[in-house]
């Protein structure tokens, strides 16, 4: 019986990166405006997680 043999070796891929996460760039944190005050103006900013991604910064679609 004869035997097939492969004459090649198998090539490797290189796994795919995911595309950054748009609203927050691939960083996982977004500003989040703080508001106070009975009419609840804006004082600032602060960091928060991004709630797209949830903080790993790449898009999982």
């Amino acid at each position: 019986m004869a035997r097939k043999t492969t004459t090649g070796t198998a090539r490797k891929t290189a796994p795919a990166t995911p595309p950054p996460c748009e609203p927050c760039k691939g960083t996982g944190q977004v500003a989040i405006t703080v508001r106070v005050g009975r009419k609840r103006r804006p004082v600032g900013q602060q960091d928060g997680i991004c709630l797209t991604c949830f903080g790993t910064g790449t898009a999982d679609s």
